[in-house]
């Protein structure tokens, strides 16, 4: 999944300060990866293997792209649920640790944001360090919006960000492409978004059937064993729970395999 290519193989390939394709040319290339990942895309897929194909398709799609990573922002914690070079995912990370750096940025201005590696030391001190560490010099973050159905908002999931070992390597025009790319994009990663939220409630549902099926088995039990009611038992259980400050779940549980081992 990851690819460890160093940095001077990589700029070696890459373009060069100065050295930039025409404009068309960089068209060219972002169509090309958007119907890439437009045929690649399936209907019931994880959310991150959707991500995953965002970052290896994006980092063909823009010229001086020498990695990218998706994160996703949506959530208590940040983290990166996609990446093409595993060594740069620090860059983020010093970013959500911190609080801030451009591809937080981006998230709460919705806007892309460019950064070049020394020209933000005062404004996000941790992201210029890790970006120095890595000789990142460029770095390009743009936010991830996905349609909400039938209405006209839209739900920030995180941002794609892409670096570059070219000081040179992104301009507004690349900031204008990558819109276009996340936005073209965005309607087949809602549909990996939906899936995996409706793949996450259903085990959340078959997690409580089964937390609610060891509860009464254990309920059972001490019925049995003390001639008390159910809800008598229930509060047997509560109170061991809360003594132990342990899961009602987990104290059924023991309460069922100690049972079973005597």
């Amino acid at each position: 999944m990851a690819d460890d290519t160093s940095a001077s193989e990589t700029s070696q390939n890459g373009p060069q300060d100065g050295d930039r394709p025409d404009a068309l040319t960089r068209l060219d290339e972002t169509t090309d990866a958007l119907t890439v990942l437009r045929d690649s895309f399936t209907e019931e897929e994880p959310l991150d293997t959707a991500l995953q194909r965002l970052a290896d398709t994006a980092s063909r799609a823009i010229p001086g792209a020498d990695a990218v990573s998706v994160s996703l922002v949506d959530l208590a914690q940040p983290r990166t649920a996609a990446f093409t070079n595993t060594r740069l995912v620090e860059v983020d990370e010093k970013q959500y640790s911190a609080g801030r750096g451009p591809c937080l940025e981006a998230g709460r201005t919705l806007q892309a944001v460019r950064a070049v590696v020394g020209e933000h030391v005062d404004e996000w001190p941790e992201f210029e360090a890790a970006a120095a560490d890595h000789s990142i010099r460029a770095y390009l973050s743009v936010p991830v919006l996905l349609p909400v159905p039938q209405s006209a908002e839209q739900v920030h999931l995180g941002s794609l960000n892409i670096y570059s070992y070219t000081a040179a390597a992104f301009d507004p025009f690349d900031e204008g492409l990558m819109r276009l790319f996340t936005m073209t994009a965005s309607a087949t990663i809602a549909g990996a978004h939906r899936w995996q939220r409706a793949k996450d409630h259903i085990s959340g549902l078959e997690q409580a059937l089964v937390s609610r099926a060891v509860i009464d088995q254990a309920k059972g039990v001490l019925m049995a064993v003390h001639s008390c009611t159910a809800d008598e038992a229930f509060s047997m259980l509560v109170q061991r729970s809360q003594h132990d400050n342990v899961k009602l779940r987990d104290v059924a549980q023991a309460l069922l395999d100690s049972v079973t081992r005597s």
